[in-house]
């Protein structure tokens, strides 16, 4: 079975984020006004080859602590569907 995937990676609450900061500088800079607390993060679609959505899961959730994510200073959630 083939699975559709979405991942989400953000950096963790307490991290400070200096991309979010200077994102919301330039917002604000270019007029744009009432965006506060921004938080830039990754985003990545990919499909996986598994015999079930467990093991799609497991593979999924493995990648992202090995590759996709640091999992000392960022989270992650993803979205799984069978494609």
């Amino acid at each position: 079975m083939q699975f559709n995937v979405k991942i989400y990676v953000s950096l963790k609450p307490a991290v400070n984020d200096p991309q979010g900061v200077t994102i919301q500088n330039a917002l604000n800079s270019l007029g744009f006004q009432g965006f506060s607390t921004v938080r830039a993060g990754k985003y990545f679609t990919l499909r996986v080859e598994a015999t079930d959505a467990v093991k799609a899961e497991k593979q999924v959730d493995e990648a992202c602590q090995k590759l996709l994510a640091n999992p000392v200073i960022e989270q992650y959630q993803y979205e799984l569907k069978s494609a």
